[in-house]
């Protein structure tokens, strides 16, 4: 029963993340965790992450924004894996709740479009990096932080994606390594639950291409702003369960 909820979880992830470009950590993570604890979830699901968002990228790779790559994602790399870092050690749960009020927030303004004045440039857009970078490596979300920021920058649908996808790659070769070296045995212990994740999530993730192109453009910030808001609830409900 539990590996049918995973592999069913992991293809809704691929699916979900290939229309908003996030969304296998948080998916996949709550439910690994029930087995192997958080932090070994953390690092086991950061496998089918960069593999899926391998996949995604291939597909996408021509629409990707280079300058905002260069801008937002390097410092999200860096971000991500000082956040890594202390995640190792000792992650806070005052930490998990600022997460989950920002994603709330963010997926609000959106869906209210109050959200439609903001509009990054300069030096803030690598900051937004950095910060939504940071946040990610300690609670394992970066996908729903980072896409909640980068709504402040005037994208199409499938540059969004594709943006987020190549940014996704940065930051997981700067925090993976971490988590591995840290939970590698642990990691190692539950080989088959990994391997499984993995097979539903580049399935998810083909599947879910197609479901991009039907996505309005006018619908799109909207759509991403409510999976966003709701990637905030559940963070905020599973810290107070």
């Amino acid at each position: 029963m539990y590996e049918s909820a995973l592999f069913l979880c992991a293809i809704a992830a691929g699916a979900v993340a290939s229309v908003s470009g996030f969304g296998i950590g948080s998916l996949l993570t709550p439910l690994v965790a029930l087995h192997a604890g958080t932090k070994t979830a953390v690092a086991a699901v950061s496998i089918p992450h960069l593999i899926g968002t391998a996949v995604r990228f291939w597909h996408l790779r021509g629409q990707v924004d280079r300058p905002l790559l260069w801008r937002f994602g390097l410092t999200s790399a860096g971000g991500g894996l000082a956040g890594a870092l202390l995640n190792a050690r000792a992650p806070g749960p005052a930490l998990t709740i600022v997460l989950g009020v920002l994603l709330v927030c963010a997926g609000a303004a959106q869906l209210t479009r109050q959200a439609q004045r903001w509009r990054f440039h300069g030096s803030v857009a690598w900051i937004a990096g950095a910060v939504s970078g940071l946040f990610g490596g300690l609670v394992g979300n970066q996908g729903g932080i980072r896409s909640a920021a980068m709504l402040g920058f005037d994208l199409p649908k499938e540059r969004f994606v594709a943006t987020a996808t190549a940014i996704a790659l940065f930051v997981d070769a700067a925090r993976m390594p971490v988590y591995i070296v840290a939970e590698r045995h642990q990691v190692a212990a539950i080989w088959p639950l990994v391997l499984l994740s993995t097979a539903g999530v580049v399935g998810g993730t083909l599947g879910g291409e197609r479901l991009l192109k039907r996505v309005p453009e006018a619908r799109f910030k909207q759509i991403v702003g409510a999976i966003v808001l709701v990637l905030g609830f559940v963070i905020l409900l599973r810290w107070n369960s």
